[in-house]
Formats: C-alpha cells, sequence, structure tokens
C-alpha cells in the first residue's frame, strides 16, 4: 500500500494562472471538510465576517439592515453562501460567485434562492455598473496574484457610491507561526516578506497557495484600484468565543488580531 504524500510547505513566487488552478482544486478537494468543520459556525444564513465571530448583524458594516432591501449584492468568494442566504433574507438580491465547483454544490445542498455563479474573481462576468454593493469574508483576495485586479474588475461592476468590503487575515499573522497554541505566539518570519505561501506535490506543482501583503499594500491596493477606504476594522476576539480554527484561537485572539476588514467605497 502507498502512503499518502503529505504536500510541502514553502515559500516561493507564484504567478496568477498557478495560484488559480491551485485555489480551483484545493478548495473542490477540502468542500467537504471545510464544510463539516466549520458549518455549524458560519450556520447556513450568517453573514460572519472571521473567526473572531464578529457577524454583520451586530457590525452593519454594508449599512443598516432595513438599507439593504431592494439592493443587488455580488458575494466574491461566497462558498456555500451562507452570507449571501442572509443578505436575501433581508430583501437584497444577492449573487454568489466562486471559483469552486464544489462549493456551489454545498450552496445548492443548503438552498439558494439567488443565482451561483463559477467564476474567477480577477475577471467577473458582468456588465459594469451592475451591483450596488459587494462583499468578500475570506474569499479570493487572499488567493490571488493580483489584487489590484481583483479590485479593479470590482470597482467597474459597482456603481457609483456602492461599496466593497472584504476581509482576510491580519497581515501581521504572517510574522506567527499558524499554530493557536503558545508556540504560535512568536515571531518566527518577517512581516515583510511577501513571498507567497505554497503547499505543493511531489512533483513541485503548487496545490495551494496564499498571498502575503502588508496593511500598507493592502491600503495601496484599494486606492490604487479607484476605491476610497472608509474604515479599517481589526475585531477584537469575543469572550463567547471558544473555538480555535487554524491558527486562531481565544489564546491569540486576546493578543494579537486575526482579521482586517476594509470598508471601501467608489466615488
Amino acid at each position: 500500500m502507498t502512503q499518502e504524500y503529505e504536500p510541502e510547505a514553502t515559500r516561493r513566487e507564484t504567478g496568477e494562472t498557478e495560484s488559480s488552478r491551485a485555489s480551483r482544486g484545493w478548495w473542490d478537494r477540502n468542500a467537504d471538510e471545510y464544510q463539516n468543520e466549520h458549518g455549524g459556525f458560519l450556520g447556513d444564513d450568517r453573514f460572519v465576517w472571521g473567526p473572531e465571530g464578529l457577524d454583520e448583524a451586530e457590525a452593519a458594516l454594508l449599512g443598516p439592515a432595513e438599507s439593504l432591501r431592494g439592493l443587488d449584492v455580488l458575494e466574491i468568494g461566497a462558498g456555500a453562501a451562507q452570507c449571501s442566504r442572509w443578505l436575501a433574507a433581508r430583501g437584497a438580491r444577492p449573487v454568489a460567485l466562486d471559483l469552486s465547483h464544489r462549493q456551489l454544490q454545498h450552496a445548492l445542498r443548503i438552498g439558494a434562492d439567488f443565482p451561483l455563479v463559477e467564476a474567477d474573481a480577477c475577471a467577473l462576468p458582468f456588465a459594469d455598473g451592475s451591483f450596488d454593493l459587494a462583499c468578500s469574508a475570506y474569499g479570493a483576495v487572499p488567493f490571488v496574484a493580483d489584487p489590484v485586479r481583483l479590485m479593479r474588475e470590482v470597482r467597474r461592476v459597482l456603481r457609483p457610491g456602492g461599496r466593497w468590503i472584504f476581509s482576510v487575515t491580519h497581515p501581521i499573522r504572517w510574522a506567527f507561526p499558524d499554530e493557536p497554541g503558545p508556540e504560535g505566539l512568536s515571531v518566527a518570519a518577517s512581516y515583510f516578506d511577501r513571498t507567497p505561501y505554497v503547499e505543493q506535490d511531489e512533483t513541485g506543482r503548487a496545490i495551494y497557495v496564499e498571498h502575503h501583503r502588508t496593511l500598507g499594500d493592502r491600503v495601496r491596493d484599494v486606492v490604487t484600484a479607484g476605491f476610497r477606504l472608509v474604515d479599517l476594522v481589526e475585531p477584537e476576539w469575543p469572550a463567547w468565543n471558544q473555538q480555535e480554527w487554524g491558527g486562531w484561537s481565544p489564546l491569540r485572539g486576546h493578543l494579537i488580531p486575526g482579521t482586517a476588514i476594509f470598508v471601501c467605497e467608489r466615488d
């Protein structure tokens, strides 16, 4: 019996094509496990911005819930479309987009009375000015090699005055090991090392890619794409949340930020 190969984790350069192929393959292979592990926390129709559990129902980063009625909203990197389901329940008209076919199958399994679109976030298949809002909770942005291209696409499909709100791993976390316990509290790498994190198979082919940007890089990406940064939210870890999610944990969450949420507007 052959032993299953354990992917090698490394830091190396990787481009748009390799990153996109790796992300599609990884999420198609791991969608079932991801939904089994995290589906209870995410719920079927909650809008959660990250592992801290910051809920859009409380944060209102998209605007007051009553203001969402009748708005066209694009969710990018929607996964099983939990956020879109929450938006639809408030009278919005969401479209849930994801690169992974298997993730969208989970969206169908749970139920979706709104469009599901399988597409790359860097090449949105929509006309200019199609949406009032765009959002992404840990979807797409950390996984693309050219985030400015993605954001220019988002700006293109937004109407003037539209908001674009996205959450990513807080950039400071890249300086620490991805461990939830005490061993994850010591700096292990340079915060300024932008070399992508890559997991590759025995042939050297990337099967998972995540791109690191500093906080300043993220702000410049937003501005370069033509957005105005309205707010930068760093959720604190709440006392009620005792779960561990990968490298996120109550221990680390009380000491260093784990998520950064960028609130942007299209002029």
